[in-house]
């Protein structure tokens, strides 16, 4: 991972959390620490050195004011919060050196590791459906993502439309085409291992997940995988299909990391990228798409025009802070992080433009992009258009 030079940048609180977080004291950047840490805190200490020393001093103050939870012993909702925004900022270096602390991916249920092996698979899900709903996070998040402000949307799909759902977790630090190519292979093993026969697999991803997603499809067809002949249903919820400008200059980071108050300290990172981020500078998919190019030099879009998959039902949301059509705020802001064009996949190219059908799209006014994880009236297309999904295959099967 080649880090570009950092500026010096002041201290600041710097705005909004995350609902889920509420209640919760901001953290306040502290002393570095001096002399050596021990035990796992110094090993993930000395592992991250190497940024330390671009960043400068504040890094060592934000590491400082978190270091009780990235010392902790025990996972907790906080520690993993704080894990999942340095993976997003850092999990290319954090994979490349070593650290314990990047994230490997893997499919949870109710907050526990799941996992692939058939009789442990049967043991953790007793009553498994023959659908499957995977859902599948975004930038500097994790799983326990999904619940927000009382709801998950997970939770109530498997309520109302009696599915199983099972979520992904991993290091949004990677490269996408990384993350989708390991997608790939734990889902062929998943469905595979599942304890009833399965009708349908759909996929419900937010943000960067559905970048992911389209990814881990691609190269699960070009495999020959089993898993793609099951997926019925894709959902994008806010994904920058074609990028997001708030990639360049790090805005991106700094955006993302102030939906938290344990992460807001790593937000002074705001100008070093890992190879997630870049990618999300026009949506790279696939290796093809950034090898043999420096990632932190402004290029054109070089990526390989890639469909929509055939014989899937493909949905997208796209948020957006503006109350009414047309103006700046749907062009750039968008939910304030994604466009609205990107979102929706419309591009100036009509070979990159992704053809949603328009009864299969859905804007947001008023939300920003978290609020696609927690609004009811998010939930209830999402539900309905799941639901019709179901008939219109069991009318097929039938």
């Amino acid at each position: 991972m080649r880090l570009p030079p950092v500026p010096a940048e002041r201290t600041g609180d710097g705005g909004g959390h995350d609902d889920a977080d509420a209640g919760t004291p901001v953290l306040s950047p502290g002393r570095a620490p001096t002399g050596r840490t021990g035990g796992i805190t110094g090993f993930v200490y000395g592992n991250i050195r190497g940024v330390t020393r671009l960043v400068g001093s504040g890094f060592d103050t934000a590491l400082a004011t978190l270091s009780p939870l990235l010392g902790e012993a025990k996972p907790s909702a906080r520690r993993d919060a704080v894990v999942a925004a340095l993976n997003g900022v850092l999990g290319d270096h954090l994979e490349e050196s070593g650290n314990p602390l990047a994230i490997p991916m893997s499919l949870r249920r109710e907050g526990r590791p799941l996992s692939t092996d058939p009789h442990a698979l049967a043991a953790a899900i007793p009553a498994p459906s023959r659908r499957l709903v995977l859902l599948i996070h975004g930038l500097c998040r994790n799983d326990a993502g999904w619940h927000r402000k009382g709801h998950d949307h997970g939770a109530a799909l498997e309520r109302d439309l009696g599915v199983t759902s099972v979520y992904l977790r991993y290091n949004t630090g990677l490269h996408v085409s990384e993350n989708g190519r390991e997608l790939a292979n734990l889902l062929e093993k998943l469905v595979a291992s599942w304890p009833v026969p399965l009708k349908d697999v759909s996929i419900v991803a937010h943000s960067m997940g559905g970048l992911v997603a389209r990814s881990g499809l691609s190269c699960a067809t070009d495999s020959g995988y089993a898993w793609p002949t099951r997926l019925r249903t894709v959902v994008f919820l806010g994904t920058p299909h074609h990028g997001t400008p708030l990639e360049r200059g790090g805005s991106l980071v700094h955006a993302a990391l102030g939906v938290s108050p344990y992460s807001r300290p790593l937000r002074r990172l705001g100008k070093i990228r890992s190879a997630g981020i870049t990618d999300l500078r026009h949506g790279n998919l696939f290796q093809a798409d950034w090898a043999g190019r420096d990632r932190f030099e402004r290029h054109g879009d070089v990526r390989r025009p890639v469909p929509l998959p055939s014989r899937v039902a493909c949905f997208a949301v796209a948020a957006t802070t503006a109350k009414t059509a047309g103006g700046v705020g749907d062009r750039l802001v968008g939910d304030g992080l994604v466009p609205v064009a990107s979102a929706l996949g419309r591009h100036a190219d009509p070979a990159r433009t992704l053809p949603f059908l328009p009864e299969r799209t859905w804007i947001a006014r008023g939300m920003g992009h978290l609020d696609l994880l927690g609004r009811p009236e998010v939930y209830e297309r999402l539900r309905q258009w799941l639901a019709h999904q179901a008939l219109d295959a069991a009318r097929i099967a039938n």
